[in-house]
């Protein structure tokens, strides 16, 4: 069980953040929202230094095990939800489709107006998670992490890029947009801090090398 139940100094940061969300106050130069934002980068610093370093263990790592895409509100899903958020001018069905809108994508830098060409990307990967510490987590902890709204963990992106990032640490894939590396790495180490999940020796290397350009 990871131990952020311990950590209700965060619920404070949580509700900020979505306080945040509420009324739209993101980077981007075309969305409407976007990520909740993240910790400092003198705050994840610190928190990178007391994560735990492991090697990965990927023993028994099945997608479904994380129930992700969850009803949030009414008809909408969370990618559904998260859409909306991310979006400029969405229009959404009576089932919670998005039928138009634009979406810009922080990842590279792309613009899109169908959503199909727009992934959901997790943040922390979910076989990342699984090989950092989710393995021992129980079923509600893997839907809570995988649906979190609330932690930078959930962003709409290019689909490809999101598939090019596959379950990839910032040792291996960072976004070709550069000017998201600190709010990438940041959001990072956040979402790792509150669920209590190790990082791999070449992680923490990269992650420190980039925060300390932040």
């Amino acid at each position: 069980m990871p131990k952020f139940y311990a950590r209700r100094r965060l619920s404070i940061l949580a509700v900020l953040t979505g306080l945040i969300a509420s009324v739209g106050l993101f980077n981007g130069p075309t969305a409407s929202a976007a990520l909740p934002t993240p910790v400092s980068a003198a705050t994840a610093r610190t928190y990178l230094a007391s994560l735990t370093v492991a090697t990965e263990d990927r023993t028994g790592y099945d997608r479904d095990l994380f129930n992700h895409w969850i009803t949030i509100s009414g008809t909408c899903n969370t990618r559904e939800t998260v859409l909306k958020r991310d979006g400029t001018n969405v229009v959404t069905s009576s089932a919670c489709a998005a039928t138009s809108g634009s979406w810009y994508s922080v990842y590279d830098g792309a613009t899109w107006t169908a959503a199909s060409d727009v992934d959901i990307d997790h943040v922390i990967p979910l076989a990342e998670a699984w090989d950092s510490g989710a393995d021992s987590w129980s079923s509600a902890t893997r839907q809570a992490f995988a649906n979190d709204l609330t932690r930078p963990q959930l962003i709409a992106v290019t689909d490809n890029v999101n598939q090019s990032k596959g379950d990839k640490d910032p040792a291996e894939w960072m976004p070709s947009r550069t000017a998201y590396t600190c709010t990438y790495v940041r959001a990072w180490v956040q979402v790792k801090y509150y669920y209590d999940l190790s990082v791999d020796s070449a992680e923490k290397s990269a992650l420190t090398s980039y925060l300390s350009s932040c």
